[in-house]
């Protein structure tokens, strides 16, 4: 049974199944296959993935950054981003990654925080003289800190999935995220003075028009959503799911009534919009539980268990293992797809290593996010490249030394877990 759900799992992807079909329909085949079975257990184990007060955060998670990229959140942390870092060498391409960085913290998308941001900084800085290729690798680097800082919607799939906190996940991510995105610009600062890229000032009419401090105050009001969400969480005061309703309406709040640029129209696009992504995700949720069971009843996380221990015993060679196997999942799987498909294979074999799960979800999602900039499949290089309108394989090159930069901060935080856990251990335990 293990060799045909595993083989026909295979073989419905390779004919390009979506994979949420593809596991639950290799789930049912087996099933049938073996007769042992009856197959009226899919549609329980499939309702009963879903059936989980905490899944309702995705969807309030995904309709708060809806409602705040409508909202015309993004013009407003591009313009804070340019005061504080836009003076620098290479200027226009960190104010691109701090923008990010503070969207991330908004939408928790990759491929959001690269469509929001970089559809706005293309024309200043290739007017300026970037080359498209250049801004399209520094847009596609840069949006995937959408996922690692928090709130982080893959974050919270995991915390499901795992059975881990929720807070202790985005706690996690703080620091690591930080440290992805200076690390980018110290690419970007050294890029610029090779290419000959100077200091610039952003223009953009909107900020022209404006009063600076009515801008700057509207973005540290958009910051504040992160803030109200971790510390209301916190503090005790909500749940992870009641502080995803909490973020909705402060966006809805602020949108139509600081921002001014939401209306009835757009918050019902935002609802449209998010109905379809969180159908897809909790179709997927469902399937992806159907076929745990199914791994679990062969024994298939044993076993993996089983053949990693005779091979080493050391917790640093397993995570060099795990991190290329998830290096390679990244480039190839969807992040939701990747997170219900894996996380219930690793998570028993870094437990019986004496790993921490948190720590373990949080190099995960790492992995996963590098893979947003590593072909084949690579979201935000498809984004980016649209938005610049500018080959793939151009992109492709340019974005491999911020990919270098980016692997290298992943094996730092591997193997020296204190940058992962410091935050979570000091406010939590």
């Amino acid at each position: 049974m293990t060799a045909f759900l595993l083989i026909s799992t295979g073989i419905l992807l390779l004919i390009a199944v979506p994979i949420g079909m593809a596991m639950g329909t290799a789930s049912l085949l087996t099933i049938l296959q073996g007769g042992t079975l009856n197959a009226l257990i899919i549609t329980q184990k499939l309702l009963s993935g879903v059936s989980k007060f905490s899944l309702l955060a995705i969807p309030m998670f995904t309709l708060a950054g809806e409602v705040m990229t409508l909202g015309g959140v993004s013009d407003k942390l591009i313009y804070l981003a340019n005061r504080v870092v836009g003076r620098f060498k290479g200027g226009l391409s960190m104010v691109t990654t701090l923008a990010c960085m503070f969207f991330g913290a908004i939408s928790g998308s990759a491929t959001a925080t690269a469509a929001a941001i970089g559809g706005i900084m293309v024309e200043p800085m290739e007017k300026v003289g970037y080359k498209k290729e250049y801004t399209a690798a520094v847009i596609a680097s840069s949006g995937l800190l959408g996922l690692i800082i928090p709130p982080s919607g893959t974050m919270l799939m995991y915390a499901i999935v795992a059975d881990v906190s929720v807070l202790e996940m985005f706690t996690g991510g703080i620091i690591p995220g930080i440290i992805m995105g200076l690390s980018l610009m110290v690419v970007e600062y050294f890029r610029a003075k090779r290419n000959g890229y100077g200091t610039s000032e952003l223009d953009i009419a909107e900020f022209h028009t404006q009063s600076k401090a009515k801008i700057v105050i509207q973005s540290f009001l958009a910051l504040l959503s992160p803030v109200i969400i971790l510390g209301g969480i916190y503090s005790g005061k909500f749940t992870a799911t009641e502080a995803a309703g909490v973020s909705v309406l402060y966006g809805f709040i602020i949108g139509y009534f600081v921002f001014k640029q939401l209306n009835i129209k757009k918050a019902y696009e935002a609802c449209v919009k998010t109905g379809v992504s969180t159908s897809m995700i909790l179709f997927l949720i469902g399937a992806a539980a159907v076929f745990g069971w199914m791994l679990t009843m062969q024994q298939i996380p044993n076993q993996i268990v089983a053949a990693i221990s005779g091979i080493t015993d050391s917790p640093a060679v397993v995570l060099l293992l795990v991190n290329l196997a998830l290096f390679v999942a990244g480039a190839l799987l969807d992040n939701v797809a990747a997170i219900t498909l894996l996380t219930p294979v690793l998570v028993p074999l870094i437990s019986a290593y004496g790993i921490d799960k948190t720590f373990f979800g949080i190099i995960m999602i790492i992995n996963l996010s590098i893979g947003q900039i590593t072909p084949p499949i690579g979201m935000n290089l498809f984004v980016s490249s649209s938005i610049c309108e500018v080959r793939l394989e151009k992109v492709i090159k340019q974005v491999l030394p911020f990919l270098a930069v980016l692997i290298i901060d992943l094996f730092l935080f591997t193997y020296i877990p204190e940058i992962v856990t410091v935050l979570p251990n000091a406010l939590l335990h």
